[in-house]
């Protein structure tokens, strides 16, 4: 197999990304699959179905990741893990009723906790805290 520069570029890149930037990219990576899923809903066309199905199995995927790596014996870990439940089954619904307005509803939160969380990695780089979920 050839070597390609762009493929070890990025395999060091997420080699090197404290967890909090890994964080912020699994989150950058299950809001990008919801929206092109709910963009794709709203044109009502059936021939997108397929791809709509393999997005939100993506998005999916990642939430169930999240939900793997939860410490619980931090009491965060317990709701982050019923919020992750409620994003993994209003996906389901929005796959098996084609109804864009549940991702609608998940996506602005799900942004919400990003943004939680990009705020926490930068306040624990500088030394303020050392919590994790």
């Amino acid at each position: 197999m050839p070597f390609n520069p762009y493929q070890a570029y990025q395999k060091n890149s997420v080699m090197t990304m404290t967890p909090g930037e890994m964080l912020s990219k699994l989150y950058d990576k299950i809001i990008k699959e919801l929206t092109i899923s709910k963009i794709n809903l709203q044109k009502k066309d059936f021939r997108l179905y397929a791809d709509i199905d393999r997005s939100l199995k993506k998005a999916q995927v990642i939430l169930n990741y999240l939900k793997s790596t939860l410490n619980f014996k931090y009491d965060i870990a317990n709701n982050l893990n019923m919020l992750y439940d409620y994003f993994i089954e209003q996906i389901l619904k929005a796959n098996m009723q084609k109804d864009p307005n549940l991702l609608e509803e998940i996506i602005p939160m799900i942004s919400s906790l990003q943004e939680t969380y990009q705020k926490a990695d930068k306040l624990s780089r500088n030394g303020e805290t050392s919590t994790q979920a």
